[in-house]
């Protein structure tokens, strides 16, 4: 009997340690149900525009009104008023090129579902992966984070990416937009050879096949996709379908300036909507992305040069693309490191010439219009979703970002998260006050 209870312990104790997580489960927000106005904030449209002391309504989900509060006459009878004399009033931020919601423990396999078997998989969507009962996501968005492009991983093309919204019982629940964009990882020009002397890079011999055979099933897919109907549908085949009537959009995952031109031409050549991901050298070809019209998610900033480069390069690359008239935005990469999004954009103000409230368009208005939302979201407007965030300071600085309310379409969001029990209960131990 002893035995037993030995090895049943271990079960008890797991079984015990899931039942009190599950009790700190957040629940999701219920339907707004009321006329909400936020009064007297410093607003920051997300257009460039800032109103010093704002009036912010929204109803039923949708942004009603955003005047100054000093102009403008309302009704308030039927609705409920939140003072926010002094905040800072964003739009949500959005994280583009995700894998949030995908991934939850980077050390255990079980918790990882961004990858798929194969090369070639443009008919997995990431969006019926995406877990919604994620611990990462209510940290993400305590700070500011509401919106996020979940897009799968690994392979030539690893599958179909959807924008969610991040408080939903279910997948379903949080769709913003469905299958957006198919991603291809794009071959590299150079081979990187790594061993216990540091590495060498050479020329990838194997460069032009590899692009030859992305060529034969973006051909092969064409073709198929100028027939309505077969008589066996082809999975893979059937997912390419939007790229080639202009309902999806191709995000090519590339970082050199060789490959990022290649990208470029190879998308031209299909006639295809084209977004470069990570372009880190993108600052170097900014003629041929101004030309196509190609929009750059551009990656993590926060990394570091060529041995050639500027120490500072990285984090002046926002400032050359602006320069040079790039439509981009700004990404960070992982899942847990999205929380980070808002000061990344504030190391492009210090090291670029830009404004604050240029580079909080390009984690709002910018990536809403590359991601094919801006109808809906990314700007504080009459007739949008009340994605809405309030700071008790500047939101791009680490120091005075502190997120007091989140409105997702309007729902009052809780900002609980893991964190802030881990906090309290060390707080308590500790006797702080």
């Amino acid at each position: 009997m002893k035995k037993i209870f030995s090895l049943l312990l271990p079960i008890i104790i797991v079984t015990l340690s899931l039942s009190k997580s599950s009790a700190q489960t957040i629940p999701v927000a219920p339907k707004q149900d009321s006329l909400i106005i936020l009064m007297n904030g410093i607003a920051h449209l997300g257009n460039g525009e800032v109103i010093e002391n704002s009036a912010i309504g929204f109803e039923n989900g949708k942004i009603t009104f955003v005047a100054d509060a000093r102009t403008i006459r309302l009704e308030k009878s039927n609705a409920k008023i939140i003072n926010i004399y002094g905040k800072h009033v964003y739009p949500g931020l959005i994280a583009c090129n995700t894998n949030l919601g995908l991934n939850e423990i980077e050390a255990a396999r079980a918790t990882r579902d961004a990858y798929e078997v194969g090369d070639f998989n443009p008919n997995i969507r990431s969006i019926i992966a995406y877990n919604t009962d994620s611990k990462v996501i209510a940290t993400v968005r305590s700070n500011g984070i509401l919106l996020a492009q979940v897009v799968p991983q690994g392979g030539i093309i690893s599958g179909a990416s959807s924008v969610v919204q991040l408080d939903a019982w279910n997948w379903e629940d949080a769709q913003y937009k469905t299958d957006e964009g198919i991603h291809l990882n794009f071959p590299s020009f150079y081979s990187y050879h790594f061993n216990e002397d540091g590495g060498s890079i050479g020329v990838n011999e194997h460069y032009a096949d590899e692009v030859q055979n992305i060529r034969n099933f973006f051909d092969d897919a064409k073709a198929y996709a100028q027939t309505v109907t077969h008589e066996t549908a082809n999975l893979k085949f059937e997912a390419m379908r939007g790229l080639f009537d202009g309902k999806k959009k191709l995000f090519i995952h590339a970082d050199g300036v060789k490959e990022i031109t290649a990208a470029v031409l190879f998308a031209k050549s299909y006639n295809m909507n084209c977004v470069i991901v990570g372009g880190s050298e993108s600052w170097k070809c900014t003629d041929i992305l101004v030309a196509n019209h190609v929009s750059v998610i551009l990656g993590r900033i926060q990394s570091l040069p060529s041995e050639d480069e500027d120490y500072d390069l990285p984090y002046k690359t926002p400032a050359l693309l602006k320069k040079a008239g790039v439509d981009f935005c700004l990404s960070m990469d992982g899942f847990w490191q999205q929380r980070n999004l808002p000061f990344l954009a504030g190391e492009a103000v210090a090291y670029g010439s830009m404004t604050p409230e240029e580079a909080l368009m390009y984690i709002t208005s910018s990536a809403a219009h590359i991601l094919g939302i801006d109808n809906t979201t990314g700007t504080l407007a009459e007739g949008k979703d009340a994605n809405i965030i309030v700071s008790d300071g500047d939101i791009l600085d680490m120091k005075t970002n502190n997120i007091i309310y989140a409105f997702i379409q309007g729902r009052e969001i809780n900002l609980d998260n893991k964190q802030k029990d881990l906090y309290e209960i060390y707080k308590e131990k500790y006797g702080i006050k």
